[in-house]
């Protein structure tokens, strides 16, 4: 399990690099998080607790979408994709295997709230007039995982 661990921080550290510097990011990275973020919260509860869990989740993600979709007609008049990028959509899917609803929910609202703040601060020195969320909210959940792993939270799998 310890493998899998590092290797997902790896990978979420790689993705919020990549994503800043070029506001992109390699889509084979997507299905490998999403895979081991799977893996991470199956073992660690009950398989029907897993899957009611997960359903919920994509929910949420569903209705988000919905709502920055409506949003991006009405408001900005553009495209969808013009308002957020495919590999953030497709981020948020891959977290949405992650933690138990209600765990998802609140992580998930405040890792776009760090982003938020986070590009608030350092907007000055970005010379891209995009948002780089997907990398921003990798580095989120990597300091969660982190916090969770090393005991600063608890039961995260468990709310």
């Amino acid at each position: 399990m310890t493998i899998l661990k590092i290797i997902l921080i790896v990978i979420l550290a790689y993705i919020c690099f990549q994503d800043i510097k070029e506001r992109q990011i390699y889509w084979i990275l997507l299905p490998i998080v999403a895979g081991l973020c799977s893996v991470l919260f199956y073992k660690s509860t009950l398989q029907e607790l897993f899957f009611n869990a997960v359903l919920l989740n994509f929910s949420f993600v569903l209705l988000l979408i919905l709502i920055i979709f409506v949003y991006s007609k009405i408001k900005h008049k553009s495209n969808f994709f013009n308002v957020i990028g495919l590999g953030d959509v497709l981020l948020f899917f891959g977290l949405a295997l992650s933690f138990s609803t209600i765990s998802f929910i609140v992580i998930f609202i405040s890792a776009l709230i760090f982003s938020l703040a986070l590009h608030l601060l350092l907007k000055q020195k970005s010379t891209f007039n995009t948002i780089p969320l997907a990398g921003y909210m990798s580095l989120f959940f990597a300091i969660t995982y982190i916090s969770f792993w090393s005991g600063v939270i608890n039961g995260l799998y468990t709310l």
